[in-house]
């Protein structure tokens, strides 16, 4: 089936059904170990309406998902958001079949608690898919037996104490997945900081080039776009390595590419603005003054004082 035609499916009772799988025990919520789940059954393309949560190793292909490769050589975590295009490359001639789990939710599911809002916090269902999350022995140990704690209350009849049980469940292990993406983004200091290292160069380049005139400012999506990673993956790397979002990195380079031309031209502050890709100046002395404390021109009398 082509990337361009996939199936959609929008209950979990449909995907049992695809997949072979029996009927669910719950129309909402399902826990499938994948190593029920036959390669050939699945198909090419999909557009899925649950959110999955999933444990795999083995993987008989490559998945690309937001029109990103997910890397499974250490990875084993990943999460997919409702309506969200998967594609998988299958390759025939894998050693084994996958093993791990996955955890279907239908947002349905959520009606009425807190989660049916907070789940949106959770940025790793939009991240870049080629950065799965990394866990420790420690750490899947800790997820596996939540795991356990859903799949036994999920196989238990079904009460009024049910749905919020899972749900405190469901929390508990989205939120150390939080815990744990926020380690990866220190202890894979390497890629980060070279994350980092393109994106400085990037900037640098662009404020300095032609690009600023004719594009205008460079945007979030812009930039993570040439990195190769989702907006939310970089705002959250860098507000972990550095302290500061992908859009104040962008403001910071643009002041200090501003303050530059203050100080060593004498371009007035319409062409400054003009020149940094700003429609009308009023705009950019408002962002420059609340940067640094100082309106374009002051900024220009006091660093000539100073000189």
């Amino acid at each position: 089936m082509s990337s361009t035609n996939p199936l959609k499916v929008k209950s979990i009772m449909e995907f049992h059904r695809l997949l072979g799988l029996p009927q669910p025990e719950h129309p909402l919520i399902s826990l499938v170990d994948f190593s029920n789940i036959k390669s050939k059954s699945i198909p090419n393309s999909i557009v899925f309406g649950c959110y999955s949560i999933s444990i795999k190793r083995n993987m008989l292909g490559k998945m690309i998902y937001g029109q990103q490769t997910y890397d499974f050589d250490e990875g084993v975590m990943f999460f997919i958001a409702p309506n969200q295009l998967l594609r998988i490359e299958k390759q025939e001639d894998a050693d084994s079949g996958p093993a791990g789990w996955i955890l279907f939710i239908h947002p349905d599911f959520f009606w009425n608690t807190p989660l049916a809002k907070n789940i949106k916090q959770y940025e790793y269902f939009s991240y870049a898919a080629n950065e799965a999350l990394f866990l420790s022995e420690k750490e899947e140990n800790i997820i596996n037996n939540i795991i356990q704690n859903i799949q036994q209350e999920y196989h238990s009849n079904i009460d009024k104490f049910s749905q919020s049980i899972i749900i405190s469940q469901i929390e508990a292990l989205l939120n150390y997945a939080d815990r744990f993406y926020q380690r990866q983004f220190i202890t894979r200091k390497k890629n980060n900081h070279q994350i980092l290292g393109r994106l400085e160069r990037y900037l640098d380049e662009y404020f300095n080039g032609d690009n600023i005139i004719a594009k205008g400012l460079p945007t979030v999506q812009h930039l993570a776009e040439v990195l190769n990673v989702s907006p939310s993956y970089l705002s959250g790397l860098l507000k972990v390595l550095t302290g500061q979002n992908t859009q104040q990195h962008i403001h910071n380079k643009l002041i200090e590419k501003a303050k530059e031309k203050l100080s060593t031209t004498d371009l007035s502050v319409g062409e400054i603005a003009f020149e940094l890709g700003f429609e009308h100046s009023q705009s950019f002395s408002k962002l420059f003054k609340t940067k640094t404390k100082l309106s374009p021109l002051k900024f220009r009398q006091s660093f000539r004082r100073l000189h």
